[in-house]
């Protein structure tokens, strides 16, 4: 009845008469005013700091208001661009005060178990300028109030507020306090919910007034006109509600009618009583086991759980049958399983037999068979510590066994012997573990989004309970002593710290587990451990805070530590004081902090104060070693005996200290950072693991420290086995390959490669050595007994997907992911090279480390190439392909995927199954036959995404397959009802598995080494006599015998030796070998006749016979004619070739002279029979075996240096709806080679800029353009019909080489040639247009013939040198002539005789003085031909000499010196030779009587005929020529970017096209029709935009021109263009400091200063031209006088970094009262924008403001910024920023920061308003005039236009480079982009 008086609401102000002040107070700045609006009096609260200036009720807080309303209304309203605070008090039920706050300060949600604070997000009034400017912000209105404000009526629900924050119930309203700035009217308590708005009638037609929603009565309410709607003037705000609105958790404005209208059902939030699920079985499927949790059980059943670790496939399994006969297994959490099966015989489906969990699955029809034994398979050791974290690793209670994680799984290791336990079951990387102090449970949890907890019974293993109770990221546990209180620290569905306390007293017993207490945190809490003397105690320690825990009445309460000084430290770890002191209370104990500065904290528990502070630091020794004197160490973790305390560092040390910490007790260094430490149970030893992945014990009684574990830090990629010495190999992706011992599975060699990932391994199967793959595609050969690489091979450009050995170890194949396949001689010393094949298999990385597979007998090798599709097997002598399988074709068509099935992994079953096996995409094993390829079988559903590995057993009867990460064990025959078996245990999927050579075990590896016993093992029964008798020990000589034998035999005796204790000697040979043998094997002889595979023997004497696929064998007469049994095979693939070495064999190196023999359907390029010379004189080089030679002259193509390809996610828009379309395009690249077509007939005009082709209209001048290259175009050919264009570019990246072939009358892309891996030099047709040959660098050498009637590839050819150009014969058929490196010119003929054509070749002889360089060592090369009718060709060479040859006979009759350089350009019409030279000279040449020459006997120098008809000199080196047949006029390319057009009679030369050579780095535009550049090369051009020609050029030599600006100017008009116009004046900046002003009318320049000391990079005028402001790379900003040039005044705030731009705006600033001030910026590279107001005229300059944003302490690509390194912070994004053109209080930022976006900053609120997100880091910036734009360039290539507004964009491509400058004209009707030299000029169309 006492509360009666409070319904149903409460005026508070006039409960408490706030006018008089007598029952509440007042402080600061409070006053009371007439509002209009609301037309009463309302109370004002301003100031500075909130908390000095507030209104509390009531007067005093130990008052209390005593309001028992569960809904508060406060009628407010806040200030523009001010913060305000409310605070409000309430108590609860149990009579704790809880303050609730909210405020537009706050940021974020935050809570205690006493204080909530809310962010408070200020609505914007509809049609406000700010509602405007935040349409389409994906960003709050968080932070200051805005400029227009309205009143708000603020509804709050204490109940639902209580109970859902803080689990609570609500009992009174105590206090409130209203903090400035904000203006409020009243306060108001209720029972009812009231509605602003409503009147009782339309209550009463919606029905709102019988669920509880009343009007609000106008005591209550704002005052409303009549026709008015109270929504339109005020915001009503109910809190909570159910708005989806972002950010969560927070009070802001909702207009959602039916969010507004929501009444809740009753009068507080229902609770829901929390359910418990035990869950007993250790492996479970996880929707399962949710459909388990959430559906309605009708009464509570206990589940049986089993007391052994069941197998997956054994027990909790269904089995399930399908149609193909296949059986599939899948892990249930049900206590029973259904077993469903077919009878083999009708085929009907028998009846379902139900299996109790825990006991063994038995058919129960006696015909059904399984796989034998179950389980097959025993998980025996795992090498592995850590994974997600190495923080943990723990004693036992008796100090034998360790207990520690190692990625999914939890292991129990004895220290005595190494033996292993497992407690398997978790479905993720475990990250924390905890043991109560008997020893009895064991309590391990998984990181990620399912963080289970589980619970084991330590002795058997038995998962006891499973519970989860945080929503993910568990990262820390502790156990009580007694082990019936657990602790948890992980994250809720927030993101919040959420601290569990679990009761398991229970569990043991029942199996149940409880939650105790929890609590949401915003502290951060890395460890919290429970005290072992009180179970309800903690500890926890974070980064800032140490916080003493307690759980009281249920409740989880805590108490922070008072650190003062150290509250801003990293702490680490904590630890309870340990012992047991009768005269002392128990709670009277000390804990131990320990932090990452080397702090030791002593906190008294009791009084929550620290006791003592200590900091430890490294001995002196250390310390000036590592120079960190002074420093402390930083302490990772901590244990605490009653003796001692041991801790763990950075350093790298374990220190035992005694509790005084006076000095050092015992310190042991180890390999990385120490994470974890513990105690044994005596105290005597110590256990410690590192960051590296190493568990070691020290002993402290002897001080012998003992390494009980070392493992890979990385995931696993591979791994192999040496048979003889029982060792294994790994590697890693910690870019380390160690080598194990296979018993003891301990560490035994460790070879680093810091900067290469080693991926691939291969063991030699008889020496200690190995061969190791690296991701940079570098092959090395590692000695494992000496340390030492053998051989190392770099031929690869793509990472090492396939690595193998031959069975004998006589070859050694590689693969890489870009395609190519290596042979390699692997008996010589240095693993000679000997086939290299390109775009052989296929171009994935998805294939490693097995793309490889090799016949167990070593005469083939197959592997997944060229295509996916395809399998190809080849030979494993010379890689001729001899069999091809199409696995798409192979599946049966029931299949039920649509796409195409490719093969994934291949592999050779052994000799005695004859098999070959590959897995494919679908889910596929199938099974070839090895020789002819006929599919044999095909099993589906394998996996169920894909098998990762697979290995068969010796015996061939059993299959194990990888994948889903788990192991699968196979029947081989798959003859059984269940053909397999399933075990778990990895926790990623395995890269590899292997059987060991004995047969025992099987080894797989991926994030750990797992060795599993294999059960099924049967060994050899003993001879009669009970001894086993070797032939191997006998030194006899073998009779006649077969090599599949042998092979078998020595299968047999690696077996054996791997069966017992590995040798220590090697074993004697079979009969004597000379060590200078081929193939001398220095640590092991095995009988001679094994030492080479077929076809590579050594003494044919021992072997009579061979084995043959064929039903008849075949015997060798000589090694000559094995030889040719291979080469008849014909070869569908390409390899280099190389030629014979010294020490290689003659009849080896005579059997690769017939490998190019003329029947081989692809011919490749003969050596010359010639004996004294081949291809001229070698250039000789330094570089390894097979590295390509650059070639010396200027002909061969090389493509610009990038560092960025073109982006892989683009959004381009249809051609109709594109914001900007691309209007001309102003540059040449003058480093193309013949890169420019001129047709004098049609007048067609082609040439190449970037990666464009721009077809120009030579009358109108109108261009077209053929975009379809993403990279640079290196040539350009032309078809004789002038209707087909091929172009060609090189690769970059994932991007390939491509040929374009394109339709010159339509003007498209009517197909797309790939096969080149690196750049193409040259393109021709040939005279008939049937043919297309292109020509590769010198990186890849090879030719390729097309067929221009399809475009397919009819032949291909390798040369051992680089070519430079090649002709065809245009008056002979089918022929073509090729020059290039080395002196080489070769006569090719292609021969269409045969069914397939092939191409024949003659090397010429060079005249031995055409080859000689005068005053040079080096080689002389040709560089360019061309042939005139008269059976002569015309050769140039590098050094400047021209050749004729005679082509009736291939031979050089005459030679002269026609230049004193390099010539790059022969051009041969009608008696008339053109040559154009490196030295920019154009020659013209009559050749009348050089015909008559060639009867004599040798080449001579001309002594009459030959005369040199006119010369021309011009601005660069001459790389491309086209001219008329009379040679009178033409157009010439040179390297300076100029085309230009040559008239003979006339002698004059006109410039058609210029450019930049070097790099533009600004634009500047004037109007739309004027355009000045300027670059590296020292220029600063101006352009016309309409004609895009150079109007004019100012060059300062030896200096880069960085930056220009016009002076402001009005832009000329329609009618000013026809006159002529008076251009502004020009300023630019120089790389010295300088700054030059030119005058553009005038032609000249007109003043030079000098403001800086180093490089100008930015430089613009004042608004009104009064002064010149430049920036420089110091950061000093200089301002100076462009009348008198000097320097008025230099600014610094920036110094120290890079001024990026400077952007000045004709705005004046509002607020300013200076009169007239204008607004300028200036950006530096540290992310500072500084704003300043000026006039000049005044000599006024002051900052307006100063922005910095933020950004990571790392590079975009992940790597850590060192300040201190200057070109690492080049390689950041710059920052750029300009003023808004649409918005006149904005200003647009760009640059490196948490995310890429743009940001719009106000400048009158300080703070940026909204961003609009991008896809790429940007590099330019700029915003166009009058149409809302913003235009970006970024690295990847690409032009992204912006909606200022909407923040939608459009990507556009064509740019081959970085775009690195963008710009619209004055009237944005023009777009220009810059990207390198080229200058795009786009037309706006919106």
């Amino acid at each position: 009845m006492s509360q009666l008086w409070q319904h149903p609401y409460v005026n508070v102000f006039k409960h408490l008469d706030v006018a008089s002040w007598k029952k509440a107070t007042k402080e600061g700045d409070v006053s009371a005013i007439m509002d209009k609006a609301i037309k009463c009096t309302v109370y004002k609260i301003t100031g500075s700091i909130p908390a000095g200036n507030y209104i509390q009720l009531p007067k005093l807080q130990t008052q209390s208001l005593g309001l028992t309303g569960k809904y508060i209304y406060i009628l407010f309203k806040p200030i523009p661009t001010k913060y305000f605070v409310v605070h409000i008090d309430v108590a609860t039920q149990d009579n704790l005060v809880v303050r609730i706050s909210f405020s537009n300060l706050f940021k974020e949600f935050k809570s205690t178990s006493t204080w909530l604070q809310f962010p408070f997000l200020c609505n914007t009034p509809k049609g406000s300028v700010h509602s405007l400017a935040a349409r389409g912000s994906t960003k709050d209105h968080g932070g200051v109030a805005p400029l227009a404000t309205r009143w708000t009526v603020l509804c709050m629900d204490f109940s639902h507020v209580l109970s859902l924050y803080l689990n609570r119930k609500f009992s009174y309203l105590k206090s409130v306090r209203l903090c400035a700035n904000m203006m409020v009217k009243n306060i108001f308590t209720s029972d009812n919910l009231y509605e602003p708005g409503l009147t009782v009638e339309k209550a009463k037609k919606a029905g709102l007034l019988g669920k509880g929603l009343n009007p609000m009565c106008r005591e209550m309410s704002f005052p409303t006109q009549r026709g008015e709607n109270w929504n339109d003037l005020y915001d009503f705000i109910r809190f909570p509600n159910d708005s989806t609105k972002k950010p969560f958790d927070s009070i802001q404005f909702s207009d959602d009618p039916e969010i507004r209208q929501d009444v809740p059902s009753e009068s507080e939030p229902k609770r829901v009583a929390s359910r418990t699920v035990n869950v007993s079985q250790c492996v479970s499927d996880r929707v399962t086991m949710i459909n388990k949790i959430t559906q309605p059980k009708q009464k509570m059943k206990r589940h049986k759980v089993t007391s052994e670790l069941p197998f997956v496939g054994v027990d909790d399994v269904s089995i399930v049958q399908d149609s193909a006969g296949e059986v599939h297994v899948f892990a249930h959490p049900e206590e029973e399983v259904l077993v469903h099966q077919e009878d083999p015989k009708t085929g009907k489906p028998r009846q379902i037999t139900k299996v109790s969990t825990g006991s063994y699955l038995q058919p129960k029809n006696p015909d059904c068979k399984s796989l034998e034994p179950d389980p097959i398979l025993r998980l025996k050791r795992i090498v592995g510590f850590g994974g997600c974290s190495f923080r943990d690793a723990l004693w036992t209670s008796d100090g034998s066994t360790v207990i520690y994680p190692c990625h999914a799984v939890v292991v129990a290791m004895k220290v005595n012997n190494g033996h292993q336990r497992f407690f398997i079951g978790h479905t993720d990387k475990v990250s924390c573990i905890g043991l109560n102090g008997a020893g009895t449970l064991l309590a391990s949890g998984q990181t990620g989004p399912l963080s289970v907890v589980r619970l084991w019974k330590f002795d058997t293993g038995e998962c006891m309970a499973m519970t989860k109770t945080h929503a993910h990221s568990l990262h820390s546990l502790s156990f009580s002593h007694r082990g019936s209180t657990l602790c948890g620290v992980g994250k809720d569905n927030h993101g919040k710290n959420m601290v569990v306390i679990w009761n398991t007293s229970k569990v043991m017993k029942s199996r149940e587990i409880s939650v105790m207490a929890k609590a949401h945190s915003d502290v951060d809490i890395s460890r919290m451990k429970i005290a072992a003397f009180d179970d309800t105690r903690m500890v926890s320690c974070g980064r800032d805070n140490v916080r003493l825990w307690r759980v009281k009445e249920g409740q989880l309460r805590s108490a922070p530590v008072n650190l003062g000084e150290y509250h801003l430290m990293e702490f680490t770890d904590v630890c309870f004081e340990a012992g047991y002191h009768a005269d002392k209370d128990p709670a009277d104990r000390i804990v131990y902090a320990c932090s990452k500065t080397g702090h030791v904290f002593e906190i008294d528990l009791q009084k929550v104060t620290i006791k003592h502070v200590r900091r430890l630091l490294p001995n002196e020794s250390k310390a000036s070693k590592d120079k960190q004197k002074g420093t402390g160490l930083a302490i990772n973790c901590m244990s605490v005996n009653e003796t001692f305390c041991v801790m763990g560092s950075d350093d790298g040390y374990l220190r035992l200290w005694p509790l005084d910490f006076e000095h050092v007790y015992l310190e042991a260094e180890h390999e990385g950072p120490v994470t974890a430490v513990d105690f044994s149970a005596d105290g005597m030893k110590i256990l410690a693991g590192t960051s590296t992945g190493n568990l070691g014990i020290l002993d402290i009684s002897t001080r012998g420290y003992t390494t009980v574990m070392r493992s890979h830090t990385g995931r696993i990629s591979g791994v192999a086995v040496d048979p003889y010495r029982k060792h294994m190999a790994t590697v890693s992706s910690d870019f380390t390959i160690r080598v194990w011992d296979s018993e003891t599975l301990q560490q035994l060699y460790d070879f680093s490669a810091p900067n290469e990932c080693p991926c691939a391994i291969a063991y030699h199967p008889s020496r200690q050595i190995f061969a190791c793959g690296f991701e940079s595609g570098v092959v090395r050969v590692f000695n494992v007994q000496t340390t030492s690489m053998l051989a190392e091979h770099k031929q690869h450009r793509g990472k090492i997907i396939g690595l193998a050995f031959s069975p004998v170890g006589d070859f050694l194949y590689s693969a890489c992911s870009l395609g190519s396949m290596s042979l390699y001689d692997a008996e010589s010393d240095r693993y000679t090279l000997l086939r290299l094949l390109a775009n052989t298999v296929v171009r994935t990385d998805r294939l490693g480390p097995e793309a490889i597979a090799v016949s167990p007998d070593g005469r083939r090798v197959a592997f997944i190439g060229p295509s996916e599709f395809t399998v190809c097997v080849a030979d494993a002598k010379s890689l001729s392909e001899v069999l091809r399988i199409d696995v798409s074709s192979s599946s049966s068509c029931d299949s039920k995927s649509d796409n195409l099935d490719s093969a994934e992994r291949v592999y050779f079953a052994p000799e005695s199954v004859g098999h070959l096996l590959v897995t494919t995409a679908n889910n596929k094993l199938l099974k070839f036959d090895a020789k002819s390829g006929r599919l044999l079988s095909e099993i589906g559903n394998i996996h169920r995404t894909g098998c990762s590995c697979l290995a068969v057993s010796e015996t061939g009867r059993y299959l194990v397959t990888c994948g889903d990460k788990v192991i699968k064990v196979w029947d081989y025959n798959m003859k059984l009802d269940i053909n397999f078996q399933v075990f778990i245990g990895h926790s990623e999927n395995v890269s590899k598995v292997i059987w060991t050579p004995d047969g025992k075990n099987v080894l797989s590896v991926g994030e750990a080494i797992y060795l599993w016993d294999f059960m099924a093992f049967r060994p050899p029964s003993p001879p009669n006599e009970g001894r086993q008798v070797r032939e191997t020990s006998f030194p006899t000589y073998p009779q006649p015998e077969r090599v599949g034998d042998s092979l078998q035999d020595l299968s047999k005796s690696l077996a054996d030796t791997y069966l017992d204790m590995p040798r220590r000697t090697p074993p004697r040979p079979m009969r004597p070998t000379s060590a200078g043998s081929p193939g001398h094997i220095a640590d092991l002889h095995p009988p001679r006749s094994l030492r080479s595979s077929p076809g590579r023997v050594a003494d044919l004497s021992s072997i009579h016979k061979v084995y043959d696929d064929t039903v008849s064998s075949s015997v060798l007469a000589d090694r000559t004619s094995e030889r040719n049994i291979m080469i008849d095979q014909k070869s569908e693939c390409d390899y280099m070739e190389i030629l014979p070495k010294k020490n290689m064999p003659q009849n080896l190196s005579d059997s690769y002279q017939k490998l190019r023999s003329a029947d081989n359907s692809r011919q490749n390029t003969p050596s010359k029979t010639q004996t004294k010379r081949a291809f001229g004189k070698r250039p000789e080089s330094n570089s390894p075996v097979g590295e390509p030679v650059k070639p010396l002259c200027a002909k061969h193509f090389v493509a610009r240096e990038k560092e960025y390809g073109l982006a892989q996610r683009r959004y381009t828009a249809p051609p109709n709806q594109a914001g900007v379309k691309l209007k001309s395009v102003i540059g040449y690249n003058g480093n193309g080679r013949g890169n420019m077509v001129w047709h004098p007939d049609t007048g067609l005009f082609i040439y190449t800029c970037g990666a464009s082709i721009i077809i120009e209209d030579l009358d109108s001048g109108k261009q077209n353009f053929l975009m379809g290259h993403t990279e640079e175009i290196s040539t350009l050919a032309i078809q004789n019909d002038c209707q087909v264009l091929a172009s060609a570019s090189g690769s970059f990246g994932i991007s390939p080489s491509q040929i374009c072939i394109w339709d010159l009358q339509q003007q498209v892309c009517k197909k797309v040639l790939s096969h080149h891996e690196h750049n193409i030099v040259c393109l021709d047709y040939s005279r008939d247009d049937r043919f297309l040959i292109s020509v590769g660098d010198y990186q890849d050498c090879c030719i390729v013939v097309w067929s221009t009637l399809n475009y397919e590839i009819l032949t291909t050819s390798k040369t051992t040198t680089a070519i430079h150009e090649l002709r065809w014969d245009p008056f002979s058929v089918n022929e073509f002539v090729s020059v290039g490196q080395g002196g080489s010119v070769l006569f090719w003929l292609l021969d269409e005789t045969r069914n397939n054509a092939c191409l024949n070749v003659h090397e010429a002889d060079v005249p031995e003085e055409l080859l000689q360089k005068q005053g040079s060592n080096s080689v002389v090369e040709f560089t360019s031909l061309d042939f005139s009718g008269d059976s002569t060709l015309y050769v140039s060479t590098n050094n400047g000499k021209m050749s004729a040859w005679d082509t009736r006979h291939n031979t050089c009759f005459m030679h002269w010196e026609a230049d004193n350089s390099e010539i790059g350009i022969v051009i041969c019409r009608n008696g008339r030779l053109l040559t154009g030279s490196v030295g920019k000279n154009l020659r013209i040449w009559s050749l009348t009587g050089v015909s008559d020459m060639r009867s004599g006997d040798g080449p001579s120098m001309p002594s009459s005929g030959l005369t040199m008809e006119d010369e021309m000199n011009l601005d660069g080196s001459v790389v491309a020529a086209s001219f008329d047949e009379a040679l009178d006029m033409g157009i010439v390319g040179t390297t300076s970017g100029t085309l230009w057009y040559i008239n003979w009679p006339e002698r004059e030369s006109i410039r058609l096209v210029s450019s930049h050579v070097q790099k533009i780095n600004s634009l500047s535009s004037f109007g739309s029709e004027h355009l000045a550049s300027c670059s590296d090369d020292g220029t600063l051009r101006l352009w016309s935009v309409g004609s895009r020609e150079q109007a004019l050029q100012f060059q300062v030599l030896n200096q880069k021109c960085t930056c220009l600006a016009f002076a402001p100017g009005e832009p000329p008009t329609e009618e000013d263009e026809k006159n002529k116009v008076i251009l502004p004046l020009v300023v630019a900046g120089y790389s010295d400091g300088t700054v030059r002003m030119f005058d553009i009318n005038k032609e000249e320049m007109v003043l030079k200063m000098h403001p800086h000391a180093v490089s100008v990079t930015a430089i613009s005028f004042s608004s009104e031209g009064r002064m010149i402001i430049s920036g420089g790379s110091d950061g000093l900003i200089a301002v100076s006088s462009p009348t008198t040039g000097m320097t008025v005044r230099v600014i610094s705030d920036h110094k120290g970094a890079p001024i990026t731009n400077i952007d000045v705006t004709t705005r004046q600033e509002v607020d300013s009262p200076v009169s007239v001030p204008y607004l300028w910026l200036a950006t530096s590279a540290d992310r500072r924008v500084s704003v300043w107001s000026s006039d000049w005229t005044k000599d006024f300059c002051e900052l307006v403001d100063w922005l910095t944003f933020p950004a990571p302490a790392f590079m975009p690509d992940g790597s850590v910024v060192c300040n201190k390194d200057k070109k690492s912070c080049e390689k950041l994004p710059p920052s750029l920023a300009k003023f808004s053109t649409e918005e006149d209080d904005i200003l647009v930022y760009v640059g490196y920061g948490m995310q890429k976006c743009i940001q719009f900053y106000s400048l009158s609120q300080r703070k940026v308003i909204r961003t609009a997100p991008l896809t790429h880091w940007p590099n330019s910036l700029d915003i166009a005039e009058g149409t809302p734009l913003i235009a970006v360039g970024v690295n990847e290539r690409l032009v992204k236009l912006i909606d200022y507004y909407e923040g939608s964009f459009q990507d556009f491509v064509g740019h081959c480079d970085s775009v690195n400058f963008l710009q619209f004209s004055q009237d944005s009707k023009h777009m220009f982009s810059v990207s390198h030299s080229e200058i795009f000029i786009w037309e706006v169309t919106v």
